[in-house]
């Protein structure tokens, strides 16, 4: 546990990103099996575990400290594990297991083994092992790290090709032994049945005005990017599996998706609900997402199907490195012989003119399920990750509206010192009303204007939240907006984010809630 929790905190305090790939580089190179495979599963989200909830942790922590010193020591520091580490009362001589006996007791634990098991831990850890563990029980690093850093990290000090590694990852399981084995030339490749596993999806970058100058209209499609769930699609006989793009297993969502052709095949596209493929707002499809067991009422009310982009595999026949305008004609044609109710497929724009297509894109999108336009060149291959020069993404441009601050959290990791997860409202009558939370699209500097904001400025307090004097207006800019029964205003906004500070604008010239319906709701039905 000891170099774990050491890896942790250098990688949360390291901001250099090539400085943390060195330091993963000489973990994976240092450390032995199975330590460092689990290690791998932890920092890539890929260890199925028995978190702790957080509420069941500050159970036992206010068992131990006071309550009220602990809600000021939380206050003070920002972060749970940080202030749990540094607060624990006791201290015993010993060591913590290492890392691949702590997974497997988390892994096994029973309920009520859960509080000794951890009282004993936080006394025996030091500071540092404290926070890695609160971190780990608690199923929330954040610590900068990605999954596709760390894979970078094990191409890094293997020599070997990323793309090697994405491409078989998701057929091997922790601790990752074989993939080793192969890092460091004690054997060949992993082999793993690709027709039976997630591949890493391709995915496009935002086009600028500046791109189109050098870009060959001839030489690219369109198609529209839909506002849903990009998914990939496997029909293998009577079997259907549908994965998120991070690689999740949603097929239980989504039960009413069926196999009806024997050639085993791997699709890419857009899961969506609706009716008679006319897509339901993104609102909708919240309905079905994340339920293990869907009911009746949801599969008719928000019925699911996919928009089909693309074919990784046909027949057992990798298609991934033959041009696009190949694997679409193979898409068509089995398309035309595999008829499904719950597949449609999506729609090819051509053009000559950049200007046809601006045109296309701001004439026809018109509802809210576009999301844009997705700008493919023909003869790309099908990548893993973000190729340059293959995909694009041409958005269509947000809306935006300016709301007052309400309410400001502490954030985490590296911004745990800051208040910087903000709750904004309209106003409804003389009342205000939240209509959504922000997080990000501020500057450093915003940052900390808006920190020094809310502590001069706090009304009252309710633990970590903070409640502003209501004078402070934000521009939000945001992709779509729908009805919400859960919130208070009856709106949800869709990837809200904070485009800037108006400290010129006062509170009294922003929108009122029923303004606002009137303006972006119903344009939207």
């Amino acid at each position: 546990m000891k170099d774990f929790s050491e890896l942790i905190n250098k990688l949360l305090l390291t901001p250099s990103r090539n400085r943390k790939i060195q330091i993963l580089s000489d973990y994976f190179c240092n450390t032995p099996d199975p330590e460092r495979g689990f290690t791998l599963a932890i920092l890539t989200n890929s260890l199925e575990l028995r978190n702790i909830p957080i509420s069941k942790i500050k159970e036992i922590i206010y068992e131990n400290v006071d309550k009220d010193l602990f809600a000021l020591s939380y206050d003070y520091v920002g972060d749970l594990a940080e202030t749990i580490s540094l607060i624990w009362p006791h201290n015993k001589k010993g060591d913590l297991p290492s890392i691949t006996e702590i997974v497997n007791i988390l892994r096994n634990i029973k309920k009520d083994q859960i509080r000794p098991t951890l009282e004993n831990f936080l006394s025996i850890a030091n500071d540092t092992e404290r926070w890695a563990l609160i971190k780990l029980i608690s199923g929330g690093l954040r610590i900068g790290v990605s999954s596709r850093l760390t894979k970078t990290a094990l191409a890094n000090f293997s020599n070997k090709n990323l793309d090697d590694i994405e491409r078989i990852w998701h057929g091997l399981e922790p601790p990752y032994e074989n993939l080793f084995e192969w890092l460091s030339n004690k054997a060949d490749i992993p082999e793993i049945d690709l027709t039976k596993t997630f591949h890493p999806m391709m995915l496009s970058n935002p086009i600028m005005d500046h791109d189109f100058s050098s870009l060959i209209p001839n030489e690219y499609v369109a198609e529209w990017k839909w506002d849903g769930i990009r998914v990939q699609i496997i029909l293998n006989k009577d079997e259907v599996k549908i994965f998120s793009r991070t690689g999740d297993d949603i097929s239980p969502s989504f039960p009413e998706i069926e196999n009806n052709q024997d050639k085993m095949v791997i699709l890419d596209g857009e899961l969506l609900v609706g009716k008679n493929y006319v897509p339901m707002s993104f609102n909708s499809l919240q309905q079905r997402i994340n339920r293990k067991k869907v009911s009746k009422k949801h599969l008719i009310e928000y019925p699911a199907f996919i928009k089909l982009y693309d074919i990784l595999f046909l027949d057992n026949i990798d298609l991934r490195d033959i041009p696009w305008k190949l694997r679409r004609k193979k898409l068509e044609e089995w398309f035309l012989k595999n008829k499904n109710q719950y597949f449609d497929l999506s729609e090819v724009m051509k053009f000559t003119k950049w200007k046809d297509l601006e045109n296309i894109k701001k004439f026809k999108i018109i509802d809210e399920e576009h999301e844009g336009l997705m700008i493919k060149r023909k003869e790309s291959p099908y990548i893993s990750g973000r190729p340059k020069g293959h995909w694009f993404k041409w958005k269509k441009e947000p809306k935006t509206v300016d709301a007052i601050l309400m309410y400001a959290l502490r954030g985490h990791g590296k911004r745990s010192s800051y208040y910087s997860d903000f709750t904004l409202g309209l106003w409804q009558g003389n009342e205000i009303l939240p209509i959504c939370k922000a997080y990000f699209g501020f500057s450093d500097l915003e940052l900390k204007t808006l920190d020094k904001f809310v502590r001069n400025n706090t009304s009252k307090k309710y633990g970590p939240v903070r409640e502003v004097e209501k004078t402070f207006v934000i521009e939000i800019a945001f992709d779509s907006v729908n009805y919400s029964k859960r919130h208070k205003s009856g709106v949800a906004l869709r990837f809200p984010r904070i485009k800037r500070l108006r400290e010129d604008k006062p509170v009294q010239e922003v929108l009122q809630l029923s303004k606002f319906k009137d303006e972006f709701l119903n344009k939207s039905l």
